[in-house]
């Protein structure tokens, strides 16, 4: 869950905060003064500090430490404890940038619900701090495919508006990438993208974590909101979003402006909105689990993302950038896939889409050899793969006539093919060795025809298809 540094002179009370953040899934490290306390940092920045003001034997008191921390990890969250506070030290480490102040002896539930929180914030800040920085190369669209084309055309409309859009498709086809590519190519692109995972966040901490907090002790922690001022916000899976905060949203989307959580004055914000999600809006309002009114708002410009699926014939050029890429990233062997393995890839069925695709790239990558094109006997369950073949020609032909077993083979053959290349019969043409007119013949003598399907065309038998085009 968190790791958490724990910074105190007297090991007993170390040692049972330890205890009690360890039972409730957190690891933690411990230190008793200044100099051990900084050498933790410095081996590896933990996500909260619990410190406590009064440090014998130590260098620098809590304070000092605080201040130090502010100054070079100021992403970490302090939480200062002490069993001297009072209201003017708790005062004096709130003013140098402390969390929260708890006085000891504390109340466990206090310290976890202080702790939680802590770690929240800190987790949010990663983030937002590692999208800020690593946004650029996400952005980046990959493909030739006619739906692939489909999808680039809608995006290119919607770069020079403010308008809002909404992109639907399956979890994994890459519809965070194609927010980050309107973000990248819009003249907002030199201002922050946030990005708000609606499944992750708790949905008491909901409000808070968008619209941010005020007190009079505290001051103000800004929000996503703020933080996304002159820039992008993106919701990532909006229909995780509470019902309460839709509301808010909406009247957010309206005005322009909102209120801090505790705070009276209203925050001004210039931003863009986009959001995405894998169901159906729609069935959702008449559930009862979404807004009409914010799902208008939001649906400003509907977008689809197609599937992996739909777009088999990219699935070579994205495989090879996936390579590329984690050779810059991880110094992973750079490899040629093999055409026989790049068929392979484009013929079996992609249920987590591109996320799936980079993973299987991933482990081919880190279990095969350093050099040498990729076979398909190192894609996954290679040896399942071709004992489901053998018994699915063994059933399928085992009663037919040579004659209908050599058809059912052709058509089957050619529709895998056809799908393989998007519904491009040159294409197929030409990697089956046929000429187009005689593949044209072929297809009208098996009655295969291409009908459209998500902006791509398929491969379909004439009696099962609608709307067929042959």
């Amino acid at each position: 869950m968190g790791d958490i540094l724990i910074v105190d002179d007297e090991k007993d009370i170390r040692e049972l905060v330890s205890d009690i953040l360890q039972e409730e899934g957190y690891s933690t490290r411990l230190a008793a003064e200044s100099d051990e306390t900084f050498q933790q940092i410095n081996d590896e920045p933990p996500a909260l500090i619990i410190l406590d003001i009064w440090l014998k034997n130590s260098k620098l008191d809590g304070i000092d430490i605080l201040k130090t921390v502010r100054r070079d990890n100021p992403d970490i969250p302090v939480v200062i404890i002490s069993g001297h506070g009072n209201i003017e030290i708790a005062v004096a480490a709130i003013k140098q940038g402390a969390y929260d102040f708890i006085e000891k002896p504390f109340n466990i539930d206090q310290l976890m619900v202080v702790v939680a929180r802590a770690m929240e914030t800190s987790r949010l800040r990663r983030e937002n701090a590692s999208l800020k920085v690593g946004g650029v190369s996400s952005s980046v669209m990959i493909g030739e495919s006619s739906s692939f084309k489909v999808l680039t055309s809608q995006l290119e409309k919607v770069l020079t508006s403010n308008a809002r859009v909404m992109l639907t498709g399956p979890s994994g086809a890459g519809k965070e990438v194609a927010a980050r590519y309107i973000h990248a190519n819009s003249d907002r692109s030199t201002g922050p993208f946030i990005s708000v995972n609606c499944a992750s966040i708790e949905p008491e901490r909901m409000e808070e974590v968008l619209f941010g907090s005020e007190s009079s002790d505290r001051g103000f922690e800004p929000g996503l909101l703020e933080q996304a001022h002159g820039g992008i916000l993106y919701f990532d899976e909006i229909a995780d979003m509470p019902l309460g905060t839709q509301s808010k949203i909406l009247r957010v989307l309206l005005d322009q402006q909102f209120t801090r959580v505790g705070g009276k004055d209203k925050v001004r914000v210039d931003i863009r909105v986009l959001s995405s999600t894998n169901r159906d809006l729609e069935s959702e309002i008449k559930a009862g689990n979404f807004r009409e009114e914010l799902f208008h708002r939001l649906n400003v410009v509907p977008i689809d993302v197609p599937s992996l699926e739909n777009r088999r014939d990219d699935i070579p050029l994205i495989a090879k950038y996936f390579v590329d890429e984690l050779n810059k990233e991880q110094g992973l062997a750079k490899r040629e896939i093999s055409q026989e393995a790049c068929a392979v890839l484009q013929m079996q069925p992609w249920p987590g889409n591109i996320r799936q695709l980079r993973n299987v790239m991933e482990r081919i990558l880190i279990l095969g050899q350093d050099d040498g094109a990729i076979t398909p006997e190192e894609l996954p369950n290679a040896e399942v793969r071709k004992q489901d073949e053998g018994l699915g020609i063994a059933g399928n032909f085992a009663t037919l006539s040579l004659r209908d077993a050599r058809e059912m083979f052709e058509r089957e053959y050619l529709m895998v093919q056809i799908n393989r290349f998007g519904g491009n019969i040159s294409k197929t043409a030409t990697f089956v060795g046929m000429e187009r007119s005689a593949l044209h013949r072929k297809l009208k003598t098996l009655k295969v025809v291409t009908t459209n399907k998500a902006g791509t065309r398929i491969a379909a038998v004439e009696d099962l298809a609608t709307g067929t085009d042959g």
